[in-house]
């Protein structure tokens, strides 16, 4: 696939963004978090990110090492997208690719991340 232009929310609509990403390297992860949420990941430059409204509906989970920016939506919970750092530095999103407009997270190619033994 290609890097193309998406838009994508929480359910509630609070929290709104716009994002240029390839989907056809998504991920599912079994890690303790990603496991019980049913996320389908793609990964993009920060720069790619914008946040268009709901910078103050968000609230923040950190677990583990503490690295990722887990963001969730105040009001109805659904966390579309994390910040962190890729291992050589680089700011990215990690983009929960079911909160994304028009797209059918569970119909694309998904690698495995064994998140849980990391």
């Amino acid at each position: 696939m290609a890097v193309l232009h998406y838009h994508g929310s929480c359910q509630c609509g609070a929290v709104d963004f716009d994002v240029d990403v390839d989907l056809g390297h998504t991920v599912v992860c079994n890690c303790s978090r990603c496991r019980r949420l049913g996320s389908v990941l793609a990964f993009a430059p920060r720069e790619a990110f914008t946040l268009n409204s709901g910078k103050d509906n968000l609230t923040e989970y950190q677990f583990n090492k503490h690295l990722i920016h887990h963001l969730f939506c105040k009001t109805c919970g659904i966390q579309s997208f994390s910040f962190g750092e890729t291992p050589d530095g680089k700011q990215m999103v990690a983009l929960n690719v079911n909160t994304l407009d028009g797209v059918d997270a569970r119909s694309l190619p998904s690698q495995a991340f064994d998140g849980a033994s990391v």
